[in-house]
């Protein structure tokens, strides 16, 4: 079952932080429709990041948004967000669950093993990601998925995401592989019209939450 957090389908806009204009930017991919917003920091600055995490916690809960942080329990822990996105080398699920409580959503990387995904969907991961199914400037080396492990995985009854180069002009595909969510880093907040160009992501689903004007 679907978690009662997530929405049914959409944009999962995943920030490109550090940046200046975070605040702004994500605040602008919201607006775009983005329907899942991931703050995803890979610097060791742990003061700017629990307030940047903190603030936009805050930005997500006035726009009715779930807020994810990507790869850190403590610091979800610490900000007040409702959800997670664990990696291979993150917490496990259950010490995740254990400390952010049985509410919050959990997600997980499965990158191209379908194996991954069978053990974590049975360990109560609420989403599982899986990626690059397109050649990504955020991580050029990175594991390649197929559109066929997509379709395979939907017998998970699981909401799925599809990462990796994703773009207007490809993502269709990966929804009618089956495909919930469609992350996206560069090509949401990369662009110089954020907003524009979440919209643009939005509009690929039917069920995706209206953006604003």
């Amino acid at each position: 079952m679907r978690h009662p957090l997530l929405p049914a389908a959409g944009l999962y806009a995943i920030t490109d932080g550090p940046r200046p204009d975070l605040l702004d930017a994500a605040a602008e991919a919201l607006r775009g429709g983005a329907v899942l917003l991931q703050y995803r920091d890979k610097t060791q600055d742990a003061a700017r990041r629990l307030a940047e995490a903190r603030a936009l916690a805050a930005l997500c809960a006035e726009a009715g948004t779930l807020f994810v942080v990507d790869d850190d329990v403590e610091l979800a822990l610490a900000c007040g967000a409702r959800a997670v996105h664990l990696g291979e080398s993150d917490a496990d699920l259950p010490t995740a669950r254990c400390r952010l409580g049985s509410d919050a959503v959990i997600g997980a990387s499965c990158y191209d093993d379908p194996g991954r995904a069978r053990r974590l969907a049975a360990a109560g991961a609420d989403y599982l990601a899986f990626g690059a199914f397109f050649p990504s400037p955020t991580k050029p080396q990175a594991r390649r998925a197929s559109l066929d492990l997509l379709r395979a995985s939907t017998v998970l009854d699981v909401p799925l995401v599809a990462i990796g180069g994703i773009r207007p002009d490809n993502a269709a595909l990966l929804i009618e592989a089956g495909a919930s969510y469609l992350a996206v880093i560069s090509e949401v907040f990369g662009q110089p019209d954020v907003c524009a160009a979440a919209r643009r992501f939005a509009s690929l689903f039917p069920v995706s939450r209206n953006p604003s004007a």
